[in-house]
């Protein structure tokens, strides 16, 4: 049985017409496997992998022999495969959609870590790998969708929630306890995203710079800022982009110089906030002055 990444397994018996894959890896996961695919006739030989499977199915039935059963798995389902056990996978029916993501051992146990507030943590189990949790699944399939997007904090923020509500649920590890307040932390995070909010923040980063963990930071600047630091973050470019559009930056420049991706970018997240588009922003003030 070969041990085999997420891309070799693809290859081993090719894609056919109907079928298609897209493969990436995240360099701050330690270079995290992910895919995102629909299969009408792909069918996986039996293989073993050295990190976990945990993913979602968005359309269809994917079938696969896991621990010496079948099984089916549709939408709102999620997945898990440990490492080391042998699984395959293929269409049942029309065919299925699906979103996997391939953490570590190491980053399963961190999340699992930083969910029960130890400093050590066993290897993750998931008793069942195949579990009907509508809100789970939605919640991956989104996070797993802006891992490849230039917002790189929101990404982190979903990606971490998501993986920390599948061991809670589903590795049997409770849900974490109430969260206290963190007011030394949070400032640190917020004055570092004041300082640097042009620039693409990651989470892990903005973690050790308030000294906790991620998951933790998360729920702990939420619960003293009624934000998340993704939401802080977007609040403190739209109230500079204010500025550069009052002095008559056009919405384009005011973009690029407040960290957002693009203009579009800029006018989901000044229209949710200020209630006008940039460019009408921008007419008013230069209006009025």
């Amino acid at each position: 049985m070969n041990v085999c990444d997420q891309i070799t397994a693809l290859a081993e018996r090719g894609l056919s017409g109907g079928d298609s894959a897209c493969y990436w890896r995240e360099a701050r996961y330690n270079g995290l496997e992910c895919l995102a695919a629909h299969f009408v006739s792909h069918r996986y030989a039996p293989h073993t992998h050295d990190s976990y499977v945990v993913g979602a199915i968005v359309t269809g039935c994917e079938t696969f022999v896991v621990r010496g059963q079948r099984r089916y798995a549709g939408p709102g389902d999620v997945c898990f495969v440990h490492p080391g056990e042998v699984h395959d996978g293929e269409p049942h029916g029309a065919g299925y959609a699906y979103r996997m993501s391939y953490p570590s051992v190491e980053l399963l146990q961190e999340i699992a870590c930083e969910l029960t507030g130890r400093e050590t943590c066993a290897t993750p189990y998931f008793p069942e790998p195949v579990v009907a949790d509508p809100e789970a699944a939605g919640l991956f399939v989104a996070a797993h969708r802006g891992l490849d997007q230039p917002d790189t904090l929101h990404g982190d923020e979903r990606f971490v929630a998501a993986l920390a509500l599948m061991l809670s649920r589903h590795a049997r590890l409770g849900q974490p306890g109430p969260v206290r307040s963190e007011r030394g932390p949070v400032r640190r995070a917020q004055d570092y995203l004041d300082a640097h909010f042009a620039e693409n923040v990651d989470l892990p980063t903005l973690a050790g710079v308030a000294g906790v963990s991620r998951f933790h930071l998360i729920r702990a600047f939420r619960k003293d800022t009624g934000l998340t630091p993704h939401a802080w973050l977007a609040d403190r470019r739209v109230r500079a982009a204010r500025d550069l559009l009052a002095s008559g930056r056009t919405p384009d420049e005011a973009a690029a110089d407040c960290g957002f991706a693009d203009q579009s970018h800029l006018t989901r997240a000044f229209k949710a906030r200020v209630g006008v588009t940039p460019g009408r922003f921008r007419s008013a003030s230069l209006d009025a002055a």
